[in-house]
């Protein structure tokens, strides 16, 4: 009897596509399974790997099957999409799935634990509700500027419009449009306190855990970012170096080469936008407080000295990164070296 040694899982809501192969490639089935015969049909199958498509579920899926004793690999879509022959179908989707998890040289997602995913959902959520306070913060600004009242930039400065809005003698707001504006007044206020209920229970976990505690001593790491940091990578040993964790998030060049010739480009912004973007606005927290007169790295120092701002914070959100998989990988805390003073012979 031919045993089966690769299968191919295609995962949707309802409906699963399986495609299975021997040590010789020889398809040995490929049918479709329900959502609720899959654990079951895997429960029967001698152990072997399993290639599932990095997606919503997939960490689900792939904890649930390795639980039985198989091998489980998550591959990357794009990574997917090479091996996809010709026409649309959950079939060759399977089939490509399949053949890509069994090429030596594929790299492969790390199964998030049930805690990661939790921490990812919290995280997720304060970046939904901090949009949609933007949205309506937005909106009140834009309605009232129509009626020339204009605030000043800033989270900070909504509470002046929201007096305004709530203030019953002022005649400036016609009675119809001060219900309406109150709502999103209120809306504001709610979101707020959401709000800060998540990060208070974000700087409450990162407290307890102590990789992200250590993560939180970098210059432009803060409570936000080491909870995601921690969320999306539970086991730094997939990347070879600070370097390889820097390209994975996007924060490294672009290149193209041809012909002997190399050019670099702009960022290749791959990887997690979320975590990206927090590493930027952190670089850029730094940066702001060496203008203003903090010796925080000669390095940084010079580098603004010939390199616009935004170039800067790239590059030290690049930094950032590395030290970070440094003190993930190796343990420790970042400790600022001194800065030797320096006298002038006169």
């Amino acid at each position: 009897m031919v045993e089966i040694t690769t299968v191919g899982l295609d995962i949707a809501k309802q409906l699963f596509q399986v495609h299975g192969v021997s040590a010789d490639g020889t398809v040995l089935f490929n049918r479709r399974l329900r959502r609720s015969e899959v654990v079951r049909y895997f429960t029967k199958l001698p152990v072997c790997l399993v290639g599932i498509e990095a997606c919503g579920g997939s960490h689900y899926w792939a904890r649930e099957i390795a639980a039985l004793g198989h091998d489980v690999r998550l591959i990357p879509p794009g990574y997917v999409k090479p091996y996809v022959k010709r026409g649309k179908t959950d079939a060759i989707d399977a089939e490509a799935i399949c053949e890509a998890v069994s090429r030596p040289t594929m790299r492969f997602v790390p199964i998030k634990t049930i805690e990661c995913q939790a921490a990812q959902l919290t995280l997720r959520s304060r970046d939904l509700i901090v949009r949609q306070r933007t949205q309506t913060i937005n909106a009140l600004r834009g309605h009232l500027a129509e009626l020339g009242i204009v605030a000043a930039k800033g989270l900070a400065k909504i509470a002046t419009l929201i007096l305004i809005v709530r203030d019953e003698n002022d005649a400036r707001l016609p009675t119809t449009a001060r219900k309406a504006l109150s709502m999103l007044a209120d809306q504001i206020e709610t979101l707020s306190d959401q709000i800060r209920v998540l990060e208070c229970e974000i700087v409450r976990s990162v407290r307890q855990d102590d990789e992200a505690r250590r993560l939180t001593s970098i210059p432009g790491i803060g409570p936000i970012t080491a909870a995601t940091i921690r969320a999306l990578v539970p086991n730094p040993a997939v990347f070879v170096s600070g370097r390889h964790f820097a390209a994975w998030i996007g924060l490294t060049p672009r290149s193209h080469a041809s012909g002997g010739k190399e050019r670099i480009g702009k960022i290749s912004k791959m990887g997690n936008p979320a975590l990206r973007s927090l590493l930027v606005v952190g670089a850029t927290a730094v940066i702001r407080h060496v203008r203003r007169g903090a010796a925080v790295s000669p390095w940084l120092t010079a580098l603004l000295a010939r390199r616009p701002a935004k170039v800067a914070a790239i590059a030290l959100a690049n930094k950032l990164a590395r030290i970070a998989w440094v003190l993930l990988a190796k343990g420790g805390t970042f400790v600022r070296h001194k800065q030797i003073p320096t006298t002038v012979a006169g």
